[in-house]
């Protein structure tokens, strides 16, 4: 295992790409031929309830068959990543050879082996396992009625489905009951049986699709509604800010017409008062840029891998959708300079290769932590998604050797090609006084308002994505990830545009970080609503899982937030230049 490990780290790259392309290598060409060699796989045990603390197969005292050797293995970085540990069972299993029931090995139970395998089955424990790519789930054992006697399952059943040269199907059945008693030899046993089926190599997945959940008539109404809310939502802000600012440029435009005097005497309010100060650059321009590249970044790997998903079926290769999400980070870097170095150079930043690094690393860094201090509690507990050593090695080269030079290609094409300011209004060089307002159109209330449409429009998408991840579901519904991707971008450009065209019309000019936030405040409410989930939809429990869940949400969020962000940003900016291009100021 070590050994495999270190090639994951010499050959990261290959690694991920390779998952991006069918894997046509050893057991994966997916064909046979008669009698050759099929493996089966031991991949991880671990209590039903805690999907993500997971450990080896053989940290519990199972015993493996007497084959020792196979003729090749095979292991992906989002396989490491994942906590993939795929371990050789030992058992001789050849295509279309029928096993008769056949004891394997035998396990001496003493107390510690006994108390181990108790202790799996007080806390539900199942295990997992693999032939051809195809997963099997069994569990380890149960408890009588009165939870004093255990039992442990002892025969492994399998009935493998297959059509022509191919493996289609794969069924466990767990049969042999043996009561646990200390001191006693328990045998081990499995059998083989190979049956022709009619079921396509393309649909051998489809069983383990749920399609009465994801394609239930709650996710269409749902879908449905956030519809609906963005043509509304569209059609009221287009109405509203359409009419508003026609009654705008008319009463600018006979301001124009007056004399000084009567203009002095007017009653001179709204968004045109602040064109000199509109376009002054944002407090902070070097993270404000860091996180507006950084949240286009995330908006393209989600775009994209949405659409590579939708394609290639990714669910059926393990660790396929990290691999490619890691990989279309790593490609789309220079989007990252491109935006983030554009924007700063804008604002008349100097510093920028400063900025440079940090819209680099603040996601990877971000993550990595995150990772990095999950990674301890999951070595103290010897759990598999302890990341090793050399994965680190793969994760850390990609960023220092492949993000990190794609940002700067990246910055230097956006301070080059549109890093130049080319604002419609002149920028004042004395700041204008901010003048009061109404307890509502403070720029903190509006980003804490900001953010309820947009995770209105998503959080039933919300609960079925949680759901595939911390349970047991195959997420396959992408087309559906995709509209919501599209009606949450909407939403948030449309309201953002409101909060700021509030925000100007109240004569307060800090609309950047105004725009940001509000639209980044929905990963605030997507974090609030993960606790809800975590405490009402799941039984998860333990230091480990907790620590796991809150730690990866609060990264999901962060990103989330960190995306909507920059698109309600791009969106209101693109407004402001329009209606300020439009007035005609002296």
């Amino acid at each position: 295992m070590g050994s495999s490990r270190w090639k994951v780290a010499a050959a990261a790259f290959l690694a991920i790409v390779g998952a991006l392309l069918p894997v046509d290598a050893d057991e994966h060409e997916h064909t046979y031929l008669e009698k050759e060699e099929v493996v089966l796989w031991m991949n991880t045990v671990g209590p039903y309830h805690n999907r993500q603390e997971t450990y080896k197969y053989f940290s519990l005292p199972f015993c493996a068959g007497s084959k020792k050797t196979i003729s090749h293995y095979h292991e992906t970085l989002g396989e490491a990543l994942q906590g993939v540990e795929l371990e050789f069972s030992g058992l001789d299993i050849r295509f279309k050879d029928e096993v008769m029931q056949t004891t394997y090995c035998e396990i001496d139970l003493d107390k510690a082996k006994r108390d181990a395998f108790v202790y799996a089955i007080k806390n539900h424990y199942w295990y997992q396992m693999y032939i051809d790519d195809l997963p099997i789930w069994g569990i380890v054992g149960e408890a009588d009625e009165n939870g004093e006697d255990h039992y442990l399952w002892t025969y492994k059943k399998l009935e493998i489905g297959f059509n022509g040269n191919r493996i289609v199907d794969v069924n466990l059945t767990s049969e042999g009951k043996v009561r646990l008693v200390p001191n006693t030899r328990i045998a081990m046993s499995y059998s083989v049986k190979w049956k022709k089926s009619d079921v396509k190599f393309e649909d051998r997945f489809d069983k383990y699709l749920d399609p009465s959940f994801f394609q239930h008539r709650i996710h269409w109404f749902s879908i449905f509604n956030s519809f609906m809310m963005v043509i509304f939502l569209v059609g009221l802000v287009s109405m509203i800010l359409m009419r508003t600012l026609r009654k705008d440029y008319a009463r600018y435009s006979k301001e124009e017409e007056m004399d000084d005097m009567d203009r002095d005497l007017g009653d001179e309010y709204g968004w045109k008062q602040v064109h000199g100060d509109v376009f002054r650059p944002s407090s902070h321009p070097m993270m404000f840029s860091s996180l507006i590249g950084s949240g286009c970044q995330i908006f393209s790997v989600s775009f994209i891998v949405i659409i590579v998903a939708m394609v290639e079926d990714l669910y059926t290769e393990r660790g396929s959708m990290l691999s490619t999400a890691i990989f279309v980070y790593a490609a789309t870097s220079p989007v990252n300079g491109y935006f983030g170095g554009s924007l700063y150079a804008k604002q008349g930043g100097r510093r920028w290769i400063k900025q440079m690094f940090i819209g680099a690393f603040l996601i990877p860094a971000m993550v990595c932590g995150t990772a990095f201090f999950i990674n301890f509690i999951a070595i103290y507990y010897h759990a598999s998604r302890a990341i090793p050593f050399g994965t680190m090695v793969a994760v850390c080269s990609i960023c220092f050797f492949v993000i990190l030079p794609l940002n700067l290609v990246g910055t230097i094409l956006g301070r080059n090609l549109s890093g130049q300011p080319n604002f419609p209004c002149r920028v004042n060089a004395v700041p204008r006084p901010i003048p009061e307002k109404k307890w509502f159109m403070e720029p903190a209330v509006i980003v804490c308002l900001g953010g309820i449409l947009p995770f209105g429009s998503i959080f039933i998408e919300m609960y079925f994505i949680f759901t595939s991840f911390w349970a047991y579901k195959i997420y396959y519904v992408y087309g559906f990830m995709m509209l919501v991707l599209v009606i949450l971008c909407i939403v948030t450009v449309c309201v953002t545009i409101v909060c700021t065209y509030f925000l100007l019309n109240a004569e307060d000019y800090r609309w950047q970080w105004t725009s940001f936030l509000s639209a980044a405040s929905t990963a605030v409410y997507v974090y609030m609503y993960s606790f809800y989930y975590y405490f009402f939809k799941t039984k998860m429990y333990g230091l480990f899982q907790t620590s796991f869940y809150f730690g990866y949400m609060a990264v999901f969020s962060t990103s989330l937030g960190i995306m909507c962000g920059a698109v309600g940003y791009m969106g209101t900016s693109a407004f402001v230049r329009k209606i300020y291009t439009n007035v005609k100021i002296d």
